[in-house]
């Protein structure tokens, strides 16, 4: 599996790539392996302020639903459109095509908290 050490990680399975006050969130590759054929992938949140671990956003596979989660507080500034129509982007490029939203972050400090790819990898077994 591939975590990429210029990524940050949650526990919840999704990758920030942290830029000034701008965040790129997307799934892990361990979780678009777990969730296996991505379907459909539902983020209603552009334009919204959300708390750190409010739900951004769902992603449905063949046998499951699950919720993405805010890996830190901050206004929803862009969401990927490309995954309307080919949301497998997330199967197929994790970490680049199957980016989810960019956030432009309200609390900076958030980011300590987060994982680096060493301790991710530690995590899930990897």
């Amino acid at each position: 599996m591939n975590f990429p050490a210029n990524l940050c990680y949650t526990k919840d399975h999704e990758w920030i790539l942290v830029e000034g006050d701008t965040a790129t969130i997307g799934v892990t590759d361990f979780a678009q392996r777990e969730l296996g054929d991505i379907v459909f992938i539902e983020i209603e949140s552009q334009g919204k302020s959300l708390a750190q671990h409010e739900v951004f956003g769902t992603v449905e596979a063949v046998k499951t639903v699950s919720d993405l989660f805010m890996p830190m507080s901050g206004e929803v500034t862009e969401v990927n459109k490309g995954l309307d129509t080919h949301p497998e982007c997330v199967n197929t490029d994790p970490y680049g095509a199957g980016w989810m939203i960019k956030v432009k972050m309200s609390n900076t400090s958030e980011v300590a908290g987060l994982m680096s790819a060493a301790d991710y990898t530690a995590l899930v077994g990897a």
